[in-house]
């Protein structure tokens, strides 16, 4: 897999935006039972050429998703590279028997990869470790162009409660966000104010104000990360329908209308709705069963072979 990531087109530093675009479009789509066959070679077989045809053809879709990200003030060429890496991931893990295709896969490590990458690049002050707070980081910039606050320092009450409810996190946690986010990036040995002995650097003021220790909160990451997992196991028992409806019905940000969803399919609203809920009831039943998996204890053989794997 490494051959493959080395073998794919790099924007770099002196290249342009414009000419890697141009060379990843020379690499063709592939169609549905090609991509099965590559995927079934790779998986089986640890095919390289395969593995470079699957990241290849799916290269335009990392570049639109990473042109998402480019409100961040981060070079366009890394968060591409970052989400490059995710699309290796999804290659790696992806399994053609399960009968959806690989970019529907695979948009959930690209995302992951680059928001890990603006998370850690954004600032030396921790943006956030919580879902909810990295989702407040992703969607705040958004949310304020729609209520027309982009260009305001301080936020008003009203603005805050719309954003917090919206959100599902806490007036203070958006007015802190909107702030850091606002202030750019300040360096911590200014000064709070501008006599020479008015107050001392910011770095003075900063204080930790995570009491959890750092055995629990590795612990805590881990869960996270782990419950990642699992959604995006248990998404892949759905069919591409199903992921599509739970997908803009309940994990956007902006979910699609029964409406809109049964223009898209030729069914009725009511007939979405029960596509809708089945899905749903789909995904928690295989999160609970994937988590019990998960949770049961392991034969040391089982744990030896994955050490040595």
């Amino acid at each position: 897999m490494s051959n493959a990531l080395t073998t794919t087109p790099a924007l770099t530093p002196e290249g342009s935006l414009s000419r890697y675009l141009a060379e990843i479009r020379k690499f063709p789509m592939l169609e549905k039972d090609q991509e099965y066959m590559l995927a079934k070679r790779f998986s089986e077989h640890n095919d390289p050429d395969a593995a470079q045809q699957l990241i290849t053809s799916h290269l335009r879709l990392v570049a639109k998703i990473a042109m998402g990200y480019r409100g961040y003030g981060l070079p366009i060429g890394e968060v591409i590279s970052e989400g490059n890496v995710g699309l290796m991931q999804a290659v790696k893990k992806f399994d053609p028997e399960r009968g959806f295709r690989l970019a529907t896969y695979a948009m959930w490590w690209i995302r992951a990869s680059i928001q890990e990458y603006v998370l850690r690049s954004w600032s030396l002050v921790k943006i956030g470790t919580t879902a909810a707070q990295k989702k407040l980081f992703f969607n705040l910039r958004k949310i304020k162009g729609q209520i027309d606050a982009v260009d305001e320092g301080d936020l008003h009450p009203d603005q805050v409660e719309h954003i917090a409810t919206k959100l599902g996190v806490t007036n203070d946690d958006v007015v802190s966000m909107n702030r850091r986010m606002s202030g750019g990036e300040a360096s911590l040995n200014a000064p709070m104010s501008k006599d020479a002995d008015g107050g001392g650097e910011w770095q003075d003021w900063l204080v930790d104000d995570d009491a959890v220790n750092p055995e629990l909160k590795l612990a805590h990451e881990d869960e996270y990360e782990m419950r990642m997992g699992l959604l995006e196991q248990a998404l892949a028992t759905l069919n591409e329908r199903e992921q599509h409806i739970l997908t803009e019905r309940r994990l956007k940000d902006n979910p699609s209308t029964l409406e809109e969803l049964s223009q898209v399919y030729g069914v009725s609203r009511e007939r979405v709705r029960q596509i809708e809920v089945r899905a749903f009831e789909k995904l928690q039943k295989s999160m609970k069963n994937l988590d019990r998996e998960a949770r049961a204890p392991r034969d040391v053989e089982d744990i030896e072979a994955e050490i040595n794997a």
